[in-house]
């Protein structure tokens, strides 16, 4: 396999179709390279257009929500990101091209050793890797500038709101499959908050989130 042509067509058949033309982030795409970010069980599948499964039952998502993603919340150089999952490091690799710090929270400890080690053989140093649940978002380094949630969550918890700068953004893909939406919440101010619908998808949900009381009467 032609590594590079697989990563060319990965851009221009899956990523660029699906409205990520932001000539900055395709660049990134071919500097960050995301086969040394895949399990080694799944090294072929690295540009394919499919979830990679990872211990615990989360998954890396398809390179084209990965893009997405990281297009959409528009980090800049001077702000500090939370990313809850962490994964095998690739979307935090991604981000913190762009940003001054993430700080990423994983929940599963070998998927945190990974994570961490994936990120030094690729030289990037302004990445934290935390052990913890952040299914209710890291009040460690809060208020951030901006939140990303690399799972599916049923509702966005309170708590996360109160964690992110005036100006912010979070990022959360939310609802149950097969039903769920990616939103961009922006902090307008003290109590304001704006909300965008982005896109449909259908995710693994992160681990530990919480769940809303479903009544039967």
């Amino acid at each position: 396999m032609n590594i590079e042509q697989a990563r060319f067509n990965m851009i221009e058949q899956q990523i660029r179709p699906w409205d990520v033309l932001d000539t900055d982030i395709l660049d990134l795409l071919m500097v960050v390279k995301r086969e040394n970010f895949v399990p080694e069980a799944y090294k072929a599948l690295a540009f394919v257009d499919t979830s990679i499964p990872l211990p615990g039952g989360g998954a890396m998502l398809t390179p084209k929500l990965e893009a997405r993603i990281v297009q959409d919340v528009q980090v800049k150089k001077h702000e500090n990101v939370l990313l809850v999952g962490a994964g095998t490091g690739y979307v935090a690799a991604l981000l913190a091209h762009r940003a001054r710090h993430v700080t990423a929270v994983e929940i599963d400890p070998a998927l945190k050793a990974q994570a961490e080690k994936n990120l030094a053989a690729n030289g990037i140093s302004n990445v934290t890797v935390e052990l913890g649940n952040g299914a209710q978002g890291w009040t460690n380094g809060a208020p951030f500038d901006v939140i990303v949630f690399s799972g599916a969550l049923p509702v966005l918890p309170e708590a996360v709101l109160q964690q992110i700068k005036v100006g912010g953004r979070i990022l959360a893909i939310i609802g149950e499959s097969p039903v769920m939406s990616a939103h961009l919440i922006t902090r307008t101010g003290e109590n304001g908050y704006d909300t965008k619908k982005l896109f449909e998808t259908d995710v693994p949900p992160l681990a530990a989130a919480v769940t809303p009381s479903h009544f039967t009467f």
